[in-house]
């Protein structure tokens, strides 16, 4: 946790943690990782202070830290930080939603 403690995401880029995908079905039958669905949730894990508009205004970030998003499909900057765990870094626009 060290390590995320020390990236601090600039301007209107949230740092998300994808959720793990299915790896059993609930008959208890493993699903190989090839056919494992890729999923479309996330934790937040930090958030940057926000951008600025046209008129040079601070618009600060309608997402904090811990909360459910909806990622999109493909997009995001993968991050690899000290703890071996994959992030993903994301504009606040490509989020497609908070899940409540």
């Amino acid at each position: 946790m060290s390590s995320i403690k020390k990236l601090i995401p600039m301007l209107d880029r949230i740092l998300v943690k994808r959720a793990e995908a299915i790896a059993t079905t609930k008959g208890g039958i493993l699903i190989p990782e090839k056919s494992q669905a890729k999923t479309l949730e996330g934790t937040v894990i930090a958030v940057g202070p926000g951008a600025r508009n046209t008129s040079g205004q601070h618009v600060p970030v309608a997402i904090k830290e811990g909360d459910k998003v909806l990622l999109p499909e493909f997009g995001g900057t993968k991050i690899e930080l000290a703890d071996k765990k994959e992030y993903l870094l994301f504009r606040e626009s490509d989020i497609l939603a908070k899940i409540e």
